[in-house]
């Protein structure tokens, strides 16, 4: 087989090494990493949870960057190009710059078959302890304890919440999720937990191994009024803030717990109540209820359990009259859909569903049987079709809207990129010219 030259290639390769897509352990990942020498000098903040990593992620990104730190970050997944996993001082990586990190990882696994996560995982961990740095952000793909982000030892810990997802690999319930996310914390190190409604297994794991836990509403709060929000933690207060640019009321969680985490390591990574202003004014994350202006208006929302579901209901519902809502579901097979439709369905006068580019998820015909199954109400008369894609769906979406309605697209980060990969979509209603 020829050998890969182009990133494109070493993704393929990647893809095919493996017999499963998931296969949970460290042991590959950690000789890996040990033939590399992979190491850091730098704080390293791991970040795992339910939902809210990506937003926790970005705003310490953020926050770092305002504050005048060199800053990397690995987060997942990407919506287009895969270089969107890997970021050095707020600039995605390109191409290039992965090649020879590839080349190392195929160099030292041998004839281990490394899954295509551990191995674009080290790449990037490569990258990132050779790039010059002042501080890194990893975010966690799935649970925590053998998830392959967690061979690198943090600093702090970052958990932002506890929800009922990916249960036939973390366990049935809360608490069980919650000890395979706690599994990130490391023993005299600080570990922040945002989640108000904490399972009581991650204080435990804390008390168990001397982690320093930070938790919300006893180490740490936030209280705001329409026009700004203020933050206390252990020693530290921010007063006056403006609200953070991502939509949503859960953002206020994910900040505080990016200010948690700086707390904690303020003895390193000390930051100012301007970077704190700035970063959290200069936020830019695709797809966590990102209001796209246009007729008809256009949401993207990446949320695929019932748990991040719920909080886009409530940011949907709290948006104001629309005569109409359509919306675009693709969605994995594994997830919880009942719940994800019963959820919506008071909002939703029009299903667009869709096929998406993956055997692990639901067909459009698959979404559209089930919501007919489960007869739900929606605002008024509800119809439904089924589509190939999700560009598809939004196109059939927007032909059928009115220029004052909205239209939501959510499910999955391959049903927000398959809108996106054409870019940002401008919507004008055929109604209006």
């Amino acid at each position: 087989m020829p050998h890969p030259t182009t990133l494109a290639e070493w993704l393929d390769h990647c893809e095919r090494l493996h017999p499963k897509n998931i296969d949970m352990g460290l042991a590959r990942s950690e000789a890996i990493k040990q033939r590399l020498g992979i190491s850091f000098k730098v704080p390293v903040i791991t970040v795992a949870g339910t939902n809210g990593k990506g937003s926790t992620c970005t705003m310490i990104e953020s926050i770092g960057l305002q504050a005048g730190y060199k800053v990397g970050l690995y987060i997942k997944p990407h919506f287009v190009h895969f270089e969107e996993r890997c970021r050095v001082n707020g600039a995605m990586v390109s191409a290039a710059e992965l090649l020879p990190h590839f080349e190392a990882v195929e160099q030292a696994r041998g004839d281990m078959a490394l899954t295509y996560f551990e191995f674009t995982t080290m790449a990037i961990l490569r990258l990132l302890s050779q790039a010059e740095l002042d501080m890194v952000i990893l975010e966690v793909g799935l649970g925590g304890r053998l998830d392959t982000v967690n061979v690198i030892d943090a600093d702090c810990a970052v958990i932002t919440s506890i929800a009922l997802d990916h249960m036939e690999y973390l366990g049935p319930d809360r608490e069980a999720i919650g000890r395979e996310k706690a599994a990130i914390m490391r023993p005299g190190k600080p570990a922040v937990f945002s989640d108000p409604v904490p399972p009581a297994s991650v204080g435990a794991y804390a008390q168990e191994i001397g982690a320093d836990l930070w938790q919300i509403g006893r180490d740490f709060n936030y209280a705001g009024d329409k026009q700004q929000w203020g933050w206390a933690g252990r020693n530290k207060r921010f007063n006056g803030l403006a609200y953070p640019t991502l939509r949503g009321a859960n953002q206020l969680l994910n900040a505080s717990g990016a200010l948690a985490a700086f707390e904690a390591l303020r003895d390193r990574l000390p930051i100012t109540a301007q970077a704190v202003r700035n970063g959290l004014a200069t936020l830019e994350l695709p797809g966590r209820f990102q209001i796209v202006p246009g007729q008809p208006t256009l949401v993207l929302d990446v949320a695929h359990n019932p748990h991040a579901v719920g909080a886009l209901f409530e940011n949907l519902d709290q948006m104001g009259f629309y005569p109409r809502t359509h919306a675009v579901l693709g969605v994995m097979a594994d997830k919880d859909i009942a719940a994800i439709l019963t959820r919506m369905a008071p909002l939703v006068d029009h299903w667009h569903f869709c096929d998406l580019p993956i055997p692990r998820a639901a067909t459009a015909q698959q979404l559209k049987s089930l919501h007919e199954s489960l007869a739900l109400r929606g605002p008024g008369p509800v119809t439904s079709a089924c589509h190939d894609n999700p560009s598809e769906a939004l196109r059939a979406a927007v032909d059928a809207a009115d220029p004052a309605d909205r239209i939501v697209v959510f499910g999955s980060f391959y049903t927000v990129g398959g809108v996106l990969k054409d870019g940002l979509p401008r919507l004008t209603a055929k109604h209006i010219g």
